[in-house]
């Protein structure tokens, strides 16, 4: 597997989907931005009893994808640090490719250990277990 990330690329970003949380990026979200934790989540958290993700209006991109960039890239949440080692996609040829053809950083770079491919999409796995 190669996969290196494209300077200036949002193509993930601008996805169609949801942003999953940890329960560790909400701290580490909050104090990038200078906020409190409770401020932060009543912002930008929608919680359900099992799941946490970023709150976004049906339709739309994530509220930190500016013109730049993504506006708390420091402090990201591992779901976007993760990617493309998500579960759906390593080890299954068909989903790589297919995310290949709107992810220019597939088959860019230097060859990416399947070792760390899977640990990392199996720590996604451990951090979003009512997703898998």
């Amino acid at each position: 597997m190669r996969f290196e990330c494209q300077s200036g690329c949002t193509k993930c970003c601008e996805q169609q989907g949801f942003v999953y949380l940890t329960e560790d990026d909400i701290p580490r979200m909050a104090a990038f931005l200078a906020m409190t934790v409770a401020t932060f989540e009543h912002r930008y958290v929608y919680r359900t009893r099992h799941l946490r993700r970023l709150r976004v209006p049906r339709h739309a991109q994530c509220e930190f994808l500016k013109e730049g960039g993504c506006s708390v890239h420091p402090a990201k949440p591992f779901q976007c640090a993760a990617f493309p080692f998500w579960p759906e996609l390593v080890g299954n040829k068909k989903n790589w490719r297919k995310t290949s053809e709107w992810c220019p950083g597939i088959d860019k770079g230097d060859l990416v250990q399947i070792e760390k491919a899977r640990s990392t999409a199996a720590d996604m796995k451990a951090a979003h277990p009512h997703l898998y």
